[in-house]
């Protein structure tokens, strides 16, 4: 076992910036009046959740009034699959790479739906998106990236083609895995609905967001409460949201992002050297690597990177905690129970990389043997 270990999963979630956790610390520890109420503990957090609302927006280029807070992605993706579909029940598209949030969303809100297939990088095609709507279409919803294999999607194509048709059909984009690394601005995708969160790039789990269109009304998700403007009912979680702007506010997109790519490049060259690996998707994200291990389950692999210090993922569906094997993979054609996802983050180093190129050939040609390959 390594005495340092190295994290190289934060497309699942990464570490809390030091920024994001100064700017919740008060409000964990001293601020915890309702932002709801009237007396002065309750204005000091309003003030300071409305300026983390103007963080987040300025971050994805939306208006302040069009961010609604909500506790995750999934929350995000739910919100705005359920209510976009309650405000006009009909025909839905989406793609069969979306992640399990938004599958399993249209999947109980919706009894019509068109999935459309993916090429083998996983990239879906605009159009046979724009194609698959109909007159009774209400909604698609589609990914900005893909999660498991970092392929981005032409997602802002699928919108300006259905706004130059002038379908009147609401579309979701589902900006979660690229969050924090893919420049997202809400006005020029041109979505209706668009899903964030924030714990993928350094902020504090608990804290996502949905952003909605100007002058467009869908129903809430969650009732009992006027919080968000009656937009999400519920205690607002404060110190998370707060969080979510600073992570905002913290993020150099530019600088980061050239690091990220070096590391995911460096460890692409280092194991393309061992026979019959695959890199799945077209690394347009530039912290995601998606490997394909010719001869090797996954589970094996990972569970030997583990004892050298090394935290990986299986390209497997992100709620399985058995492994099993990856719709989105089965969708693209390739091995879909013998892949790895290497993530880096901003905290990554080019030590952590090095601790994964250094263990990994090794345990290939270990685990290989073992099978007689």
């Amino acid at each position: 076992m390594a005495s340092t270990r190295a994290y190289l999963d934060h497309a699942s979630t990464s570490p809390l910036r030091p920024a994001a956790l100064d700017a919740m610390r008060p409000y964990l520890e001293s601020h915890f009046g309702d932002p709801g109420r009237l007396h002065a503990e309750g204005r000091t957090t309003r003030v300071a959740l409305e300026a983390a609302r103007e963080q987040v927006a300025e971050f994805f280029g939306a208006r302040a009034r069009e961010v609604v807070f909500t506790s995750s992605g999934t929350e995000a993706v739910n919100t705005a699959v359920a209510g976009a579909i309650a405000r006009a029940p009909g025909h839905v598209v989406t793609t069969a790479v979306e992640h399990s949030c938004a599958r399993d969303a249209v999947a109980r809100a919706a009894t019509d739906v068109t999935v459309v297939g993916v090429d083998r990088l996983g990239r879906f095609d605009t159009a046979r998106v724009v194609g698959a709507v109909r007159s009774d279409t209400t909604l698609v919803s589609i990914q900005l990236a893909n999660h498991e294999v970092g392929t981005l999607q032409p997602a802002a194509e699928v919108c300006a083609t259905l706004r130059s048709l002038d379908r009147r059909v609401l579309v979701h984009v589902d900006a979660c895995a690229a969050a924090g690394y893919a420049g997202i601005d809400f006005a020029t995708l041109g979505a209706d609905l668009c899903s964030v969160t924030a714990h993928k790039f350094g902020g504090p789990l608990g804290a996502g967001a949905l952003l909605i269109r100007r002058g467009l009304r869908v129903p809430p998700f969650i009732v009992g409460g006027a919080q968000e403007r009656a937009r999400r009912g519920g205690a607002e979680n404060v110190p998370a949201w707060i969080g979510f702007g600073a992570a905002c506010a913290d993020v150099d997109l530019s600088s980061e992002t050239v690091k990220q790519r070096s590391l995911v490049d460096r460890a692409a060259a280092a194991v393309g050297a061992v026979p019959e690996i695959e890199r799945f998707g077209d690394g347009s994200l530039p912290n995601i690597l998606c490997l394909g291990v010719g001869g090797v389950e996954a589970e094996p692999i990972l569970l030997a990177l583990d004892q050298h210090g090394v935290a990986v993922h299986s390209g497997s569906a992100c709620s399985s905690e058995t492994l099993e094997p990856s719709p989105v993979l089965a969708a693209m054609g390739v091995a879909a129970d013998r892949s790895l996802r290497v993530s880096v983050g901003w905290s990554s180093t080019a030590a952590d990389v090095d601790r994964f190129i250094e263990v990994f050939p090794g345990i290939v040609e270990r685990l290989r043997g073992l099978r007689g390959l």
